[in-house]
């Protein structure tokens, strides 16, 4: 068994190795891995390796990546993360996942990360390990990393049927922002939620977004709250659609969402979310999935329930 270099030219035969491990939970497209394992700019070259066998076949691989995009978004510069390490069943006990991790840390130390996360990077898979993945946890809590804490991914169904109204609030307009208010929505989200969001609303227009994912509560003409919503149609495979091909029916997908800090206390979080339940129905959306959030009471009051559920580690460098 042998490491080489992260090589684009082996997409086809990764997918496949991912699907073959643990593709019936979380299928994979070779459309969603170039997204996030091939275009993304974070990605650490010397940080991802792919395991091969004597016959030159793919046996593993892992995938890492620290903050490198030159943007004046706020994001750790100290952070690394480990996207994805997968390794083949029959191939496993012989040392591979200890040594693709080994290099991954190795070339994250050297560009100075003080500390690493599975999952939860940019262009993420997962926001930490799946927990029916016991003996993964347990692998990578021998070797240093820490449970921090459960999220969860929630999802509700809808009958063809099912009215769902868009809410009526006074004195407030909720509406899908419009593609030259672009700037107003980017300038919001860097005032009231900079960083990880910001950054995702920044390459969603940056890979053509016209505004149709962004439902806005306004005040005064002033946005004052924002909801993505994210479907077949939307430009970027979004983190709460990743797992589609899990259903015949076309996924809708709620978040993130925030409402500005002197607007809170007064139920529009809960209103822009089912504004945005709205939207997604006149879609013609039955079946539409919260990713990554603790707010399982919260989301709860609207008929969402758990259905994936995933612990974050962590380790210091």
């Amino acid at each position: 068994m042998r490491l080489i270099q992260w090589d684009v030219q082996k997409i086809s035969e990764l997918v496949n190795l991912w699907n073959s491990e643990i593709g019936s939970a979380f299928p994979m497209t070779e459309e969603l891995f170039t997204q996030n394992s091939v275009e993304d700019e974070n990605i650490l070259p010397e940080g991802s390796f792919i395991a091969v066998d004597q016959q030159g076949q793919a046996a593993g691989f892992i995938v890492s990546k620290r903050w490198r995009e030159k943007l004046p978004i706020q994001i750790d510069g100290e952070t690394g993360w480990i996207q994805a390490l997968i390794v083949r069943s029959s191939a496993r006990g012989q040392g591979i996942g200890s040594a693709l991790l080994e290099k991954a840390e190795d070339a994250l130390r050297n560009s100075d990360c003080k500390r690493v996360f599975l999952g939860r990077d940019p262009y993420h898979y997962f926001p930490g390990v799946p927990v029916e993945f016991q003996e993964a946890k347990q692998w990578f809590e021998r070797r240093g990393y820490h449970p921090t804490g459960v999220e969860s991914d929630l999802i509700r169904e809808f009958s063809p049927d099912e009215e769902t109204p868009m809410p009526e609030l006074a004195g407030l307009q909720v509406t899908l922002i419009k593609e030259d208010e672009k700037e107003q929505l980017l300038a919001f989200l860097h005032r009231c939620f900079p960083g990880r969001w910001e950054y995702e609303a920044y390459h969603y227009f940056r890979r053509g977004g016209t505004g149709r994912e962004f439902v806005v509560l306004k005040k005064a003409e002033e946005i004052i709250g924002f909801c993505r919503i994210n479907d077949p149609d939307s430009p970027v495979i979004a983190q709460n659609v990743y797992w589609a091909p899990l259903f015949d029916e076309h996924l809708g997908g709620i978040g993130p969402l925030g409402i500005d800090r002197a607007q809170r206390k007064n139920g529009y979080g809960l209103s822009i979310v089912e504004a945005a339940v709205s939207f997604l129905r006149e879609r013609k959306i039955e079946r539409i999935v919260i990713d990554w959030t603790g707010l399982t009471e919260f989301y709860g009051r609207l008929g969402f329930n758990v259905w994936k559920q995933y612990e974050q580690y962590y380790k210091n460098l």
